[in-house]
């Protein structure tokens, strides 16, 4: 039976061949949770340890984590792969993931890597000289905005909550990006008001370039978490990350 198609320039799982690794892939993983736990007997935590998350989360918490795991852990490698879709992480095989900590499926082990996330309204102070500055969300309808898009294609919407009423405003604008850095360039080329967490939006404020607005209106959210399945072996890598970042995190937002 055929299992790939081999060309000069590619090689690719063929139906029969797709059907056969998703009956074995199960076994593999025994296998390797098998020699994972032998390796742990060796007392060094080793082997290579795969992450996905996002490019926003992977500069902002993933790499400081990751890069003082490895400083205490020479033997472990790292393979961290960035997506803005989210991605089932047991069929992609993924050992963790870390996205936010609402969005993590309830049948994994979460523990909280972040403090809460706050969004923030921001707008160069150039646009906001020549455009006024919004004192209530409604006044965001006057002005250019600039929006985001999920992965599955809808449109964002700004939340906003102040003393018991909440709103969730679908904003006008020149711009649809579907990354945060590219909000914050157009922001930061004064091409209108930005939704960016305030990780993003700080050292900007900090420096002059952006003004935070509406501050009293952008409510907190829980933060990011890192996740895994709870029903597979643990292998020392992750056991060791998931001390670090206990070890980093305040105690009342570790786990759930």
């Amino acid at each position: 039976m055929r299992l790939f198609h081999r060309t000069t320039r590619s090689v690719a799982l063929t139906e029969a061949g797709a059907q056969f690794l998703a009956r074995v892939q199960p076994a593999l993983r025994e296998i390797e949770g098998a020699f994972a736990e032998v390796g742990a007997r060796r007392g060094t935590p080793s082997g290579t340890l795969r992450l996905n998350t996002s490019a926003v989360a992977a500069r902002l918490i993933v790499m400081p984590l990751v890069l003082e795991l490895v400083r205490r852990y020479p033997a472990i490698h790292v393979d961290l792969v960035t997506n803005e879709r989210f991605v089932d992480i047991v069929a992609e095989g993924f050992d963790a993931g870390v996205r936010a900590f609402d969005a993590v499926p309830r049948d994994m082990i979460a523990v909280a890597c972040s403090g809460d996330i706050e969004f923030a309204v921001v707008a160069s102070p150039r646009y906001l000289k020549r455009h006024g500055t919004p004192k209530v969300p409604a006044d965001l309808s006057a002005h250019r905005c600039i929006r985001t898009r999920y992965t599955n294609g809808a449109i964002y919407r700004w939340d906003f909550e102040k003393r018991g009423t909440k709103l969730s405003l679908d904003v006008g604008g020149p711009f649809t990006l579907d990354t945060t850095d590219l909000m914050t360039e157009a922001a930061l080329a004064d091409a209108g008001c930005a939704y960016i967490t305030d990780w993003m939006a700080a050292p900007h404020i900090a420096a002059g370039r952006l003004v935070r607005v509406l501050a009293d209106w952008t409510p907190a959210y829980p933060g990011l978490a890192l996740y895994y399945a709870a029903n597979r072996h643990v292998p020392a890598a992750l056991r060791v990350l998931v001390e670090l970042v206990r070890e980093r995190v305040p105690v009342r937002k570790r786990a759930r």
